[in-house]
């Protein structure tokens, strides 16, 4: 019997203090104007591809921070890493291994930003 259950990831949920605020943030590192917060507490960044990313301030008690929660994809780490220092953006250490670079949000959550996938392109 085939699973009920699809193998696709519809959301990642990032926990914030302040839905607006965190809206602001994260639409301005990614270019994107912010729009509507939904139920007081949510709100979905309009992703390209793949899952959406879900901010959600109900219920806040800290932030993922021991691992990254997931990454941002890019085709030019240096570039990316750069325009991330040049926004202000709180970075953990240098590009490591020529691929990969992890930073902080407002809130402290642990992100990434890398230029390999993790999973295979389809």
């Amino acid at each position: 019997m085939p699973s009920p259950v699809s193998n696709h990831i519809g959301g990642v949920f990032v926990p914030v203090r302040d839905i607006e605020a965190a809206r602001d943030w994260y639409c301005g590192i990614l270019g994107l104007e912010p729009g509507e917060v939904l139920f007081g507490h949510i709100y979905v960044l309009p992703m390209r591809d793949g899952s959406g990313l879900v901010l959600d301030s109900k219920g806040f008690e800290r932030p993922h921070d021991a691992k990254p929660v997931f990454h941002f994809m890019t085709k030019d780490i240096g570039a990316a890493y750069t325009y991330m220092r040049d926004k202000g953006v709180e970075l953990v250490g240098e590009i490591v291994d020529g691929v990969f670079f992890n930073f902080k949000d407002p809130d402290g959550n642990l992100l990434m930003v890398a230029d390999v996938p993790l999973a295979p392109r389809s």
